[in-house]
This record gives C-alpha cells, sequence and structure tokens, in this order.
C-alpha cells in the first residue's frame, strides 16, 4: 500500500501539515490542560500557535515554559487582540495565528476545552483527503465528573441550547470554533474573521464558509468543553450570543422562532380563566423542545438534571427575543472577563 494514500473517513496516512490555532486571554487556570491535550495528538500537528493577547495572569509565562520543552508550540504575544485594542479581538488572534502559520490546513481549538488524542486526525481527515476544504466537529460536555471537579446540572440543562452534546458520539452540526477546521485558502477568500464583533463571531465565519463550500460534519471530533454554568451565567452567556446576534443583523428566523413560544405561553396563560387546553399544550410543546435532542443520554446525569432542563428551556425563548431585538437596536458594545481583568 502507498505509504502517502489518505482515505477520507478512514485515516491511514502520516498527517500532512496541519496548524493548530488557539487565542488565549488571562487563562492560567486552563492553558496548560489545553496545550498538554493539544501537542498530544496522534498524528501531531505541524505545529501549534497560541497567541496571547496581553495575559497578565501568568498565561504567558506558561507558553513560555511550555514552549522550552516543545518546539512545535510556537507562542505571540499580540496586545492588539485585546477589547483595549480591537472591537472583536478573538477574531483578531484567530487571524493573526493563520496569518503567521506555516500550513495550508488550519484548525482552530479554545482554551476552555481538552482534545482526545485523535480529534486533529478526525477533524481534518476530509480537508486531507481533498473531500472537503471546510469541516465541524462540534462540542460535547466534558463528563469526567459532575459537581466542583466536573460539569454542573445547569451544565447539562443548558447544553442543546448552546449545541452542546452530552455524548462524544452524537451528531452534531454546531459551528462553533472549538472544533473547526479549513483551508488557508478558503479562509483567505473568506476575508478572515470578523474584527468586528466579539461574540458570535464562529457564526458570522460559518454562514461566509457555507457560502463558498459545502462543511463535512465529523461526529467524532469534538471538543471536550466544561463551562461550569450556573442558571444565571447560562443565561447571561445565552442572552449574549443573542444580542450578538441582533447587532450583526443575522439569525432571523430563531429570533422568530423564540418570540412565537413568547407569544403562545402568553396566550395559554391569559385563556386559564376559560380553558386549561392552551396551557396543557404549551406544557407538551415545551417539554418536546426540552427534551427531543438528547433525551437517551439525560437520565445518567441524574434526577435533578431533568427539572433544571425543563426550566432553562422554558427561559431560552424570552432570553434569545428580548435580548435580540435589544441588541438590534443598540450599540452598547460587549466585553468579557477576561479583558475586564486587564483593565487598568
Amino acid at each position: 500500500m502507498d505509504s502517502g494514500r489518505t482515505e477520507f473517513g478512514s485515516y491511514t496516512a502520516s498527517m500532512q501539515p496541519v496548524s493548530i490555532v488557539v487565542t488565549v486571554l488571562n487563562e492560567a487556570e486552563e492553558i496548560g490542560r489545553v496545550v498538554l491535550s493539544l501537542l498530544g495528538q496522534e498524528p501531531p500537528a505541524a505545529e501549534m500557535i497560541v497567541v496571547d493577547g496581553g495575559s497578565t495572569d501568568g498565561t504567558w509565562e506558561q507558553l513560555e515554559a511550555l514552549a522550552a520543552k516543545d518546539a512545535r508550540l510556537k507562542p505571540i504575544r499580540d496586545e492588539t487582540c485585546s477589547l483595549k485594542f480591537s472591537a472583536g479581538p478573538v477574531s483578531r488572534g484567530r487571524n493573526v495565528a493563520i496569518r503567521a502559520a506555516r500550513s495550508g490546513i488550519i484548525a482552530c481549538a479554545d482554551a476552555g476545552c481538552t482534545y482526545a488524542a485523535d480529534w486533529l486526525r478526525n477533524l481534518t481527515a476530509p480537508i486531507v483527503a481533498g473531500a472537503a476544504e471546510y469541516a465541524l466537529g462540534g462540542s460535547c460536555l466534558d463528563t469526567s465528573g459532575l459537581g466542583a471537579s466536573g460539569c454542573t446540572v445547569w451544565d447539562v440543562a443548558s447544553a442543546p441550547f448552546f449545541s452542546i452534546r452530552l455524548s462524544p458520539t452524537e451528531p452534531t452540526k454546531s459551528c462553533t470554533a472549538r472544533s473547526m477546521a479549513f483551508t488557508k485558502a478558503l479562509w483567505k477568500r473568506i476575508g478572515g474573521f470578523p474584527e468586528d464583533v466579539l461574540v458570535g463571531e464562529d457564526t458570522l465565519f460559518d454562514l461566509a464558509a457555507r457560502r463558498q463550500t459545502k462543511p463535512a460534519f465529523i461526529n467524532n471530533a469534538k471538543a471536550h468543553y466544561r463551562p461550569g454554568n450556573s442558571f444565571r451565567t447560562a443565561s447571561h452567556q445565552l442572552a449574549r450570543y443573542a444580542f450578538s446576534d441582533g447587532q450583526a443583523g443575522v439569525r432571523w428566523s430563531r429570533m422568530f422562532r423564540n418570540a412565537a413560544r413568547c407569544v403562545l405561553d402568553v396566550l395559554a396563560l391569559v385563556s386559564l380563566p376559560w380553558t386549561r387546553v392552551p396551557l396543557l399544550v404549551i406544557l407538551a410543546l415545551e417539554s418536546w423542545y426540552a427534551f427531543h435532542r438528547d433525551w437517551r443520554h439525560l437520565g445518567r446525569f441524574g434526577v435533578k438534571a431533568v427539572p433544571a432542563r425543563f426550566v432553562f428551556s422554558v427561559a431560552v425563548p424570552w432570553v434569545v427575543a428580548v435580548n435580540h431585538v435589544w441588541g438590534r437596536f443598540s450599540k452598547k458594545p460587549l466585553t468579557n472577563w477576561q479583558n475586564a481583568a486587564n483593565k487598568g
């Protein structure tokens, strides 16, 4: 057999040069974990470029120490990749990393995740084989434990509304940049990641990419993610995404679907003095929305996950519709905790 042969879906060749890119800012608690999981890929990436937007918590020092032990790790410190200098620091950081990359294939990863040893091989297989220019792996919960050492009940409750799967084998069509690969040529045609938005930049990149090519969806290349959410933080993150969608003027169909659910909820409550039938119908519909995506996997997370999922699902349409509309008419810039920690 030719040693240079590749097969889509069954990767058998030595890895073609692939550059992994990551952006970080004040990620001292996570950076070691993600770097080691990405440097441990089999076959290995040609290089891993990490752009630091000016961390002040020891992240940069950790990157320098790790780079001294492995020449494939190439940290870049660029303080313009922060909200002090850019409206879209995450996008800017990715674009800086991709410009510096030597490889023709780029794989995006996220500092808040870890990756199985075959993640890169599986994610880039269709691109290496010439069957695609763009591939999406999605993300799943890191379910190594519940409570302080693992994912929370609200991580489980909110997961499907962030396109996060409960199992690494579940099919996904999520466009998250936690697990995304593409050719450098496609990135150039698109014009890179949009540097004018803080949140939802991967959605905008995905929309532009799909106008150019059809993505390959890879079921066994998920980023393992542990958000550590409470009800409040999950709702806040959902609001930020909806607000950003409104500012960008995208995903209007999602807003209208959720607004329609809000209207139906109100009508059902208003009709209670005369009949309970509309409320019973709404409860049935809300149960379907809450559980139809991943009910087969939800039970293993315990009894508390079921009511938590229902409560969060009922809140979703209100959070999405209100914040999408608010974002459409607001000029208020978004921020995040990493950049807030860098102020001053």
